[in-house]
């Protein structure tokens, strides 16, 4: 199991209460199971949200395939408006 942090912007950081917070998880997908379990409000927002993995973009990759390494950084971006 991995350790790390995870950075919520804009949002997410509302929902979530908390700018950052620490995890433990194997997966992009176990890790939005745990941080979205009793946080309705934010579960609707990671739907919708995009993810950096130490700053790398995870794109579409099914996020069951995004295997998180020890002391990695997962940071929450919401769609923005404006432009």
């Amino acid at each position: 199991m991995a350790t790390g942090i995870i950075r919520y912007w804009a949002a997410a950081k509302e929902a979530a209460g908390v700018a950052e917070e620490s995890f433990d998880a194997v997966t992009l997908a176990e890790l939005m199971t745990q941080i979205t379990q009793d946080r309705e409000s934010l579960g609707q927002i990671v739907k919708r949200s995009s993810f950096l993995v130490d700053g790398h973009p995870v794109g579409k990759r099914a996020h069951e395939e995004v295997v998180l390494g020890d002391g990695v950084t997962v940071e929450v971006l919401p769609p923005f408006a404006g432009g």
